[in-house]
């Protein structure tokens, strides 16, 4: 059973940076996925990457600043957030699928295990 936990929020401000760790246990060539979420608004997909790391996809108001990475040996998936803006402010969480494939439109329905989350502030 794959079991997932996040780690590397903060609070920090605008422009600034913050890198997010998911340690992933339990089969590591699984299609990954980093989500967010803000009270009272859908989760919404951030990043993926698929089990072998040759294909990543990410949502538009993320792209050119955030990047989704994954190291075999530590079985860890890692966000990099750059030119962080206060709209980033929200609840992220990893997820994974069973299979390696992500999908060109990822959905959250699709995946079947989460993480707790891991809070991440951007302030003006």
């Amino acid at each position: 059973q794959m079991q997932l936990v996040e780690s590397g929020g903060g609070s920090v401000q605008g422009g600034g940076s913050l890198k997010l760790s998911c340690s992933v246990s339990g089969y590591n060539r699984q299609c990954v996925g980093w989500f967010r979420q803000v009270p009272g608004k859908e989760r919404e997909a951030v990043a993926t990457i698929s089990g072998g790391g040759e294909t990543t996809h990410y949502s538009d108001f993320v792209k050119g600043r955030f990047t989704i990475a994954r190291d075999y040996a530590r079985i860890m998936v890692y966000l990099q957030m750059n030119s962080l803006k206060p709209e980033d402010t929200a609840t992220y969480y990893c997820a994974a699928r069973s299979g390696a494939y992500c999908g060109t439109y990822p959905n959250k329905a699709d995946f079947v295990a989460w993480g707790q989350g891991t809070q991440v502030t951007v302030s003006s």
